[in-house]
């Protein structure tokens, strides 16, 4: 029996035997399974972490409105191919305790994936991947370029010298803020260059901010 609190909702859009045979080991499971009905596919955006869908109940017009991970359960002749990285395809019969964990897995690699997109106006940071992105056109930035915006968003106000030296650049307290100014207008120049962007961080009296 799993003994972890239920802390992910897991949709399920299957055949009444299939959701009777879950029903049935939920104990084995990390996460709250919950029964849905198949003209609510949609809904699930809203309400659950994932979904488990078994393929020959599958309303596929429905299925690509839904935006959580999905996992598939297929009979063994069916030859469904992932076409994300948030899709499991688990053929019957299937390991429960393997099925349980790769579903935790799923739910987890999903919510960090989701955290680390921040939007910022026309622009989305990807923290995890350290990329600015706007439209079509992707910038590659460093670490500490990446935790730099990803502050100057989180505070949304003027940031000084001395506060983004010490404390995003990580700098002794004796190094000069002209270090800070020229990492900064570095990283202007290649916002400049990818995206022809001279305001995306604004230089004032007060200091830095998008």
């Amino acid at each position: 029996m799993h003994n972890n609190s239920y802390n992910v909702k897991v949709g399920c859009i299957s055949s009444k035997n299939f959701i009777k045979s879950l029903e049935e080991v939920k104990s084995f499971f990390g996460f709250k399974l919950v029964p849905v009905e198949k003209n609510f596919e949609s809904s699930i955006n809203n309400s659950c972490n994932a979904v488990i869908i078994e393929t020959k109940v599958e309303n596929k017009n429905l299925s690509n409105k839904i935006k959580v991970p999905k996992i598939f359960i297929q009979e063994k002749h069916q030859k469904r191919v992932s076409k994300s990285p948030f899709e499991l395809i688990f053929k019957l019969p299937i390991n429960i305790i393997q099925f349980n964990q790769s579903v935790i897995d799923l739910c987890k690699k999903h919510e960090f994936d989701k955290n680390s997109l921040i939007k910022i106006g026309d622009y989305v940071l990807d923290k995890n991947e350290r990329i600015l992105k706007k439209g079509n056109k992707i910038l590659k930035i460093t670490e500490k370029e990446t935790h730099f915006i990803d502050m100057l968003n989180f505070y949304q106000k003027s940031l000084s010298k001395d506060h983004i030296l010490k404390k995003i650049w990580a700098y002794s307290s004796d190094t000069d803020t002209h270090t800070i100014e020229t990492h900064i207008y570095r990283l202007r120049q290649k916002i400049q260059d990818s995206f022809g962007d001279t305001n995306f961080i604004k230089n004032t009296k007060d200091g830095y901010s998008l």
